[in-house]
């Protein structure tokens, strides 16, 4: 699950094999690590940027089933996702090529620059995923929410937290991390996005996330879900 600015690698941090091979010459940085020893990196090629991330063997979170729900986000066509280059799976791990976006996420220093459009995106974002037909989605619900009964069914994102939102032209402009999406309750999403713009430094800016998506705070649902997430960096 995300948090925030903690999750930037340190610059100690080793590249991984498969990812060094995905960018043979070309410039590479690595610009994000999970809580498994995951890292991704950004590659910049003559054609385009592209994200390659990787998974060591044995990580709760499976790059596979990532590429699976962009394939089909890409498909329905509401909401903009990258675009998946490779995808293969190997005794050491999982690696997932990506095109990049043209967009930052809303928690980069150029995200951040207006706290209300990064909030509005995020919200934005969620209403786009969450109008898709229920019924058209594949994947079952998120792990942490699979054990709730659903009063809103909707395709949720699973990990909405802020870093996962893209921003360009003060605008939203896409959703990353999908390796969770799938059918359950609103409010599983929207108690989670609304909760990360305090640890990622937007808090001030929350109303307009709420704008965006079209509805009010709900405190006992929000508890309710916010309950079941894992606590926020201290």
């Amino acid at each position: 699950m995300t948090t925030g600015a903690a999750d930037v690698p340190p610059p100690s941090t080793r590249v991984p094999a498969a990812i060094a091979a995905v960018a043979g010459d070309a410039p590479l940085e690595l610009v994000w690590r999970n809580e498994q020893g995951g890292v991704t990196a950004r590659i910049e090629r003559p054609g385009g940027a592209v994200f390659a991330k990787w998974n060591p063997a044995g990580s709760i979170e499976s790059l596979r089933a990532e590429a699976e729900r962009m394939r089909w986000l890409a498909r329905v066509g509401s909401v903009p996702v990258p675009r998946v280059l490779a995808e293969r799976s190997v005794a050491a791990g999982e690696l997932l090529v990506t095109a990049a976006i043209p967009a930052v996420s809303i928690v980069s220093p150029a995200g951040r620059r207006s706290p209300a459009a990064a909030a509005a995106a995020l919200g934005a974002g969620l209403r786009a995923l969450h109008a898709i037909d229920v019924a058209s989605c594949p994947f079952p619900a998120p792990d942490w929410t699979a054990r709730e009964p659903v009063d809103e069914p909707v395709v949720c994102h699973g990990d909405p937290c802020a870093p996962n939102t893209l921003i360009a032209s003060g605008a939203f402009a896409g959703l990353v991390d999908l390796g969770r999406v799938g059918v359950s309750d609103r409010w599983a999403d929207l108690a989670i996005a609304s909760w990360s713009l305090e640890w990622n430094g937007l808090a001030t800016a929350e109303s307009a996330f709420w704008r965006a998506y079209g509805r009010a705070r709900d405190e006992s649902r929000m508890a309710r879900w916010r309950a079941l997430w894992e606590p926020p960096p201290a």
